[in-house]
């Protein structure tokens, strides 16, 4: 059986960093083959880092399948689920972790990009010269702003924008976003933890990827630039770059919201921060 990476040539690269005011690195990524994962823990002191290499460990299997689907994700994201679920934590706090990537995988015999999101890390596509954010934050803030109740802008100051909604590990097994995308010759997708997104707007973030030809200068670069501009969480970025694919159909080109300052603040399951008493 041919595994759908043969279809299409990928060169990648990664990188992170605690960045410039955590003790700690609670990221953790997978960039195998086939599978690129970014997962950003949560749970305070070492839960975090625990509950996302955990996360990044049980999904690892799927780059040794012929081919991936949803199911195969699910799987994968049970065991997750499982294992993070039985991280020790401190009393009032629990162990929990975003996941965000893609995965190659195929359709009818096309390549394609299977999205997968849980949490606000978030996966980006560059095509045609357009960069798209694919995955949907799953956070209090994007409830609000999808509501009506509060603006694009105003989002990124709010009280509650650390909160997430969903996460592996949390009270109730998550449930995974999945979206297709067709692979073409010249797609540059980015996976990346909020410790990038952050700091820096994605007007930024383009420039950097439109700058930098090589997938691990570029993953460099952006997670240099965020320290820089302050580096107030953990940040992991990994680009990959589809340099050849079943059917070229790009042109060629590989061509987004400013944010203001925030506390330094743990990002934390919905439920795990009202235990807290923070209803704020």
């Amino acid at each position: 059986m041919t595994h759908p990476s043969q279809a299409v040539h990928l060169v990648w690269g990664a990188s992170s960093h605690r960045g410039a005011r955590r003790l700690l690195n609670e990221d953790c990524f997978l960039a195998d083959r086939s599978v690129f994962f970014v997962a950003d823990g949560m749970g305070g002191h070492d839960a975090g880092e625990v509950a996302s290499a955990a996360a990044i460990d049980a999904l690892r299997p799927l780059g040794a399948l012929g081919t991936v689907g949803p199911e195969d994700v699910r799987e994968r994201l049970v065991v997750a689920q499982d294992d993070v679920r039985a991280i020790s934590t401190e009393p009032g706090r629990g162990a929990g972790t975003t996941v965000t990537g893609v995965v190659v995988a195929e359709q009818h015999g096309v390549p394609y990009w299977l999205v997968v999101n849980i949490g606000d890390s978030r996966t980006y596509q560059m095509s045609r010269g357009v960069l798209e954010q694919l995955s949907v934050d799953h956070s209090e803030v994007q409830e609000l702003v999808d509501a009506g109740r509060l603006t694009a802008t105003e989002a990124l100051t709010h009280p509650r924008r650390h909160v997430v909604t969903r996460a592996v590990g949390a009270s109730l097994p998550p449930e995974p976003d999945f979206c297709w995308i067709p692979i073409e010759a010249r797609d540059r997708m980015l996976v990346c933890s909020d410790g990038l997104t952050g700091e820096l707007s994605d007007e930024r973030i383009t420039e950097i990827l439109l700058a930098q030809p090589e997938p691990q200068a570029a993953a460099d670069l952006l997670v240099s630039e965020a320290i820089i501009a302050g580096g107030r969480d953990n940040i992991t970025v990994v680009v990959i770059d589809a340099t050849g694919a079943w059917q070229d159909t790009s042109d060629g080109s590989t061509t987004p919201r400013e944010v203001p300052g925030h506390a330094d603040e743990d990002t934390l399951p919905r439920e795990i921060q009202l235990q807290r008493g923070d209803r704020s």
